[in-house]
């Protein structure tokens, strides 16, 4: 986490630095205010030749100071990426949480009395870390649970495995309003050191999840992971399987497939994820299988840094039972 932090502050500082200063600081009350950047003479007598009157204080409002953003952009000063970045950081402040979070819909959970066994397992098929422990409901978020601590309560004592439940090594959740911007959330995070937060709606029940990833991508633009590859819709394996996207329209795959898919099973779902993610009734994760119209589904591969399920393999079955098996 203190890696993390420490990327978050040298991004704030190089690319902030430049343009920002104290002036945005006392503009947003944020701790950028403390941001300092000594430019060489060159190059301050670079911008002063395009117009730049570079004293303190110079910026009155947060027009001015994107203005002269673009304009440094404008003269090659400033790389567009750049450019980019800082107008992103500008946005922070306008930005809600809720923008930003992964949606309600979207969360991966476990509930508290599972044992550090089924705790580990999901933790390995999801791909997540930190993952949000409940009690009677989603709404209910009771801690959160941290794959490192069960990782080493079962290395410490082998039958924990089995006879300890989650709820009893989690961590305190960090619980914010929708309504929070980034920008404020982003400072509460790198002073109290918080790596995920569960954002709480107007009535108190749970909006989603949001982390401090969500928020430097919001900055730097979306990370991929260095094995995603290009997506292929359809690829048959044989002649009763094939790979599929997991963002294929479920009328593609009827066609592909020679399936009628009922209205009633697809209806508010456009893709075969979504299918998945309706007809489990929680979010799919690697090996979360379902059976419809004949033709067995299973969630392949995650992508992404949100573990997004990219791919499902799709097998005909005999029994052409409609049955939903558990995730």
């Amino acid at each position: 986490m203190n890696f993390l932090f420490l990327t978050i502050d040298s991004i704030l500082f190089l690319v902030l630095g430049f343009l920002i200063g104290r002036t945005l600081g006392k503009r947003h009350n944020l701790d950028w205010s403390t941001v300092l950047f000594i430019l060489p003479n060159s190059l301050i007598s670079l911008l002063r030749k395009f117009g730049f009157k570079l004293r303190a204080g110079q910026f009155s409002n947060e027009e001015e100071l994107r203005d002269a953003v673009d304009k440094a952009s404008q003269h090659g000063l400033v790389e567009e990426s750049e450019r980019e970045m800082i107008q992103s950081v500008f946005e922070l402040g306008d930005t809600l949480v809720r923008e930003l979070m992964v949606p309600r819909t979207d969360m991966v959970w476990i509930e508290g009395n599972k044992t550090l066994r089924q705790g580990l397992s999901l933790a390995l098929r999801s791909g997540f870390t930190r993952i949000p422990v409940i009690d009677e409901n989603l709404d209910n978020v009771i801690g959160i649970a941290y794959v490192k601590d069960l990782a080493r309560r079962t290395h410490e004592r082998r039958e924990s495995e089995q006879t300890e439940t989650v709820v009893e090594h989690i961590r305190k959740a960090t619980f914010v309003p929708e309504t929070k911007t980034a920008a404020e959330l982003l400072k509460e995070m790198q002073r109290d050191q918080i790596h995920m937060a569960v954002v709480i709606d107007e009535y108190g029940g749970t909006a989603g999840l949001i982390t401090i990833e969500d928020i430097l991508e919001e900055i730097v633009g979306e990370i991929a992971d260095e094995y995603d590859d290009d997506e292929v819709e359809v690829e048959w394996l044989d002649e009763t399987r094939a790979r599929v996207s997991a963002r294929l329209h479920i009328e593609d795959f009827a066609t592909s497939f020679k399936v009628e898919i009922p209205e009633s099973e697809r209806e508010d779902v456009d893709s075969i994820g979504g299918l998945l993610a309706k007809t489990l009734g929680r979010v799919p994760i690697p090996g979360s299988t379902i059976s419809i119209a004949g033709i067995k589904l299973t969630a392949e591969r995650p992508v992404g840094r949100r573990h997004r399920i990219a791919t499902v393999l799709a097998e005909r079955i005999i029994d052409d039972q409609e049955t939903v098996l558990e995730q």
